[in-house]
């Protein structure tokens, strides 16, 4: 239980190694994207390469080609589907969620929260965090599709084009209306 051999010790150690190069290659070859701000399938693809590299680190029956073979597939399958995305927005739309507008000139939408699941109290806090403590000087409160709230003050809105694609803008809030 505590230790079987020095020779699996070895073999952990040397394929440890290896797997974790490894894992930085693809991972530097994937892009930025695969280590920005998680949505849903990134974080799958997360997951899925943390699992395989205990199982190349643990497992006696894998072997490094095994977990690099592994390795590779899950970056290239997330950059397929980012190029895909990227691409076609029916794709994008089947694969990560729309931003949706939390709070409009200082009104928290309640229908957008109870769909999000969130509570006034998250983007009352995502407020304090920007550094405002009134949500009449707030334009916008934005769910990202990574799950970030987003605010933007009534003083930096703008003609307020960062919020095009917002789910729940119908029209652009305009400052101090």
């Amino acid at each position: 239980m505590w230790f079987d051999s020095w020779s699996d010790l070895g073999r952990i150690l040397l394929l440890g190694t290896a797997a974790y190069l490894t894992v930085i290659v693809v991972l530097r070859i994937s892009g930025k994207r695969t280590l920005a701000q998680l949505n849903v399938f990134d974080f799958v693809v997360t997951v899925a390469l943390g699992s395989i590299l205990a199982t190349a680190l643990l497992s006696s029956t894998v072997s490094w080609a095994d977990g690099a073979t592994a390795f590779a597939l899950i970056a290239a399958l997330q950059f397929a589907i980012a190029w895909v995305s990227s691409r076609w927005r029916g794709a994008r739309s089947a694969l990560t969620s729309e931003p949706v507008l939390l709070l409009s000139d200082g009104v928290m939408r309640s229908e957008a929260l109870r769909r999000a699941r969130l509570a006034e109290s998250e983007v009352l806090q995502a407020i304090r965090s920007s550094g405002s403590g009134d949500t009449a000087d707030i334009a916008a409160v934005v769910l990202e599709t990574n799950g970030k709230i987003s605010v933007i003050s009534a003083s930096k809105l703008g003609d307020g084009s960062a919020l095009d694609g917002v789910v729940g803008v119908d029209q652009r809030p305009t400052p101090g209306t």
